[in-house]
């Protein structure tokens, strides 16, 4: 056992120096982590604000007014421009300049006098579905909450002086309390560098031994396949753990992302991913022996699943059916609900034990077949 820690110890102490010399790696190590964070968590967000919005009134009235300001005072939308003619109003659509266009009636305070009802048109552009959705969303909260003030005005009028809408929503929101979506994105976004750096990182591992001729000199030494392997995957491991540490607190300090779990956890899951993504990396290597193709199907393999596929930005319950099966083979899914749990939710080991069993499945598993594709290299 003594010889056999020596040696495993050897390869890993050979993996650190060559870590340390090589500048990209250290460069990859570093600043690819804080890059990818600040990319991802400002530039994935499904929050909108400031719509452009423009507005047709026909009547001109304090009325009609009042409801624009009511449009106006929101975060959600800016006023861009009053158009004369509903010609120029849909021109406004069509070239972009906005994105939601409100036609107001010519009898729109006379109407809501004799306590009638009024039509407002908004004219939605929908080349983007699920932009024009959250746009026809906001419109319907700003109306609705002018229209009731409209009620409640009428029946003061009137002398009616307790004024009861017929249904009212009681709203309370659990572990995102602002219902910011980066709240909800930049957990995500840990999972998704993981799995770059740590595939990206160790499927250079072999292939490097190949392609400088070096791997015939490991085959003639003592070295088992496993000591190879472990030895290789230890150091990368370490740095995996700090790229970890530095993203969870780029999460937490810089984007303000609540943290309400427990570091066990986070870490615990945390080693879990990484053994299998740097297995992925390894095992990719192992098979290419090309450190350029190893390094573009292990981004491939990892990048664009565990972005899609794992639930970080689309949720898997609104995937058809094949796809939704299909995510169980993604260890990214597992990661990133356990992820979001534990910086929102604050649950503890017990409510994410199915997803931390998946991760050590597939850390077992894939370790598995990157050890068996190293020994058939081997010989």
């Amino acid at each position: 056992m003594n010889l056999r820690w020596k040696r495993l110890s050897a390869v890993a102490r050979k993996e650190t120096i060559q870590i340390i010399r090589d500048f990209r790696s250290l460069l990859v190590v570093i600043v690819m982590p804080i890059m990818l964070m600040a990319l991802l968590g400002y530039g994935v967000s499904l929050d909108l604000k400031h719509v452009p919005l423009c507005v047709l009134d026909r009547e001109g009235s304090q009325k009609s007014q009042d409801l624009l300001r009511r449009f106006t005072q929101t975060q959600y939308f800016d006023l861009r421009e009053a158009t004369p003619t509903y010609r120029q109003l849909v021109s406004r659509i069509d070239d972009g300049t906005c994105q939601l266009g409100l036609v107001i009636p010519h009898d729109f305070s006379e109407r809501i006098r004799r306590g009638e009802t009024v039509g407002v048109q908004g004219i939605v552009d929908a080349t983007d579905n699920n932009t024009a959705s959250l746009v026809f969303g906001y419109a319907e909260i700003v109306v609705n909450g002018f229209s009731r003030q409209v009620q409640l005005d009428w029946a003061h009028e009137r002398g009616q002086t307790y004024f009861v809408p017929p249904i009212s929503l009681d709203a309370r929101t659990w572990f995102n309390e602002d219902l910011e979506s980066r709240a909800f994105i930049v957990p995500g976004v840990v999972a998704i560098v993981m799995s770059v750096i740590g595939t990206l990182l160790t499927s250079l591992t072999i292939a490097r031994e190949w392609e400088r001729g070096t791997m015939e000199q490991l085959v003639s030494t003592p070295v088992t396949g496993l000591e190879l392997m472990v030895g290789k995957l230890a150091p990368y491991f370490v740095i995996g753990m700090f790229d970890t540490a530095l993203c969870a607190g780029i999460t937490i300090w810089w984007f303000e992302v609540p943290f309400r779990g427990s570091l066990v956890t986070l870490f615990g899951a945390s080693g879990l991913f990484l053994i299998t993504v740097l297995a992925i990396g390894f095992w990719i290597s192992a098979i290419t022996r090309n450190q350029l193709a190893a390094s573009q199907f292990s981004l491939l393999a990892t990048f664009l699943p565990a972005f899609l596929l794992s639930g970080f930005a689309f949720p898997i319950d609104q995937m058809p059916a094949p796809i939704r099966a299909f995510t169980y083979m993604i260890s990214a899914r597992y990661y990133v609900t356990i992820l979001k749990s534990v910086f929102l939710k604050g649950v503890g080991f017990s409510a994410l034990i199915w997803p931390l069993c998946g991760l050590a499945v597939f850390a077992t598993v894939i370790s598995g077949l990157a050890l068996r594709s190293l020994r058939k290299t081997l010989e």
